[in-house]
């Protein structure tokens, strides 16, 4: 990129179009899960060389659980095999992996696998992958608010305390910056239920393109349409 003072810090990506690819070419969708898989490797690498410091993906959302009890199971299977193969790669590329959204709906062996990629990549300091795993905006939000709620009633703050910081660094990302951008492949023109109170003043980005066929040179070219764009947070 020769515009590199315009590189997004925080690039968050909604994956769409992984059953629809797999549905054009006659195969399973399940196919197009594991075509995803190498396009997550393909980003990582081109933020990574952009310069790029924070990555999130919506790899799972609550809703998600609504699909058939197989796409499921195959998906969680596919991200524990995911952890397995990569994990390794992501420690020499010096990837810190951490996760957003419950935990607590997931077996203990998908657990135990997040546990695994957290620990062993969390010396990592050239990108931080953070993975929106059965993760829901709306319910995030509703989590901080009844902290806060809690906190007022146990006299630790008062109600005029609350604001927008203390609102931020009660979300799951509190350690984490806003988005700069948000990227959704596929065409789709929607959050669907993403980053909501944090995407406030990031800018978006909708290319046609399915997740699958999202790799290197689609991550280069989102990140030109970013540098081409002007933020200016409601002001002229």
């Amino acid at each position: 990129m020769e515009n590199i003072e315009r590189i997004p810090t925080h690039v968050a990506i909604i994956m769409d179009g992984n059953g629809r690819w797999a549905k054009s070419l006659g195969k399973e969708r399940y196919e197009g899960h594991i075509e995803g898989v190498d396009s997550v490797r393909e980003c990582i690498k081109a933020a990574r060389r952009n310069g790029v410091k924070y990555l999130t993906l919506y790899a799972f959302s609550t809703e998600n659980w609504g699909r058939p009890v197989e796409e499921v199971n195959a998906l969680m299977e596919l991200f524990c095999k995911s952890v397995m193969a990569e994990t390794d790669q992501l420690v020499e590329q010096g990837v810190r992996v951490v996760m957003i959204g419950r935990r607590d709906r997931f077996s203990d062996k998908v657990r135990s696998h997040l546990e695994k990629i957290e620990s062993a990549t969390a010396a990592g300091e050239h990108l931080t992958l953070v993975l929106a795993f059965d993760y829901s905006s709306r319910e995030e939000i509703t989590t901080a608010v009844k902290s806060l709620a809690n906190r007022v009633a146990s006299g630790e703050i008062a109600v005029e305390d609350i604001c927008e910081q203390s609102i931020s660094q009660s979300l799951y990302t509190a350690d984490i910056p806003d988005p700069d951008f948000i990227i959704r492949t596929s065409g789709e023109c929607r959050l669907s239920n993403f980053l909501l109170w944090q995407a406030s003043y990031a800018e978006m980005y909708f290319p046609t393109t399915m997740w699958p066929e999202f790799k290197q040179e689609e991550f280069d070219k989102a990140l030109e349409v970013y540098a081409s764009r002007e933020r200016r947070y409601g002001k002229l």
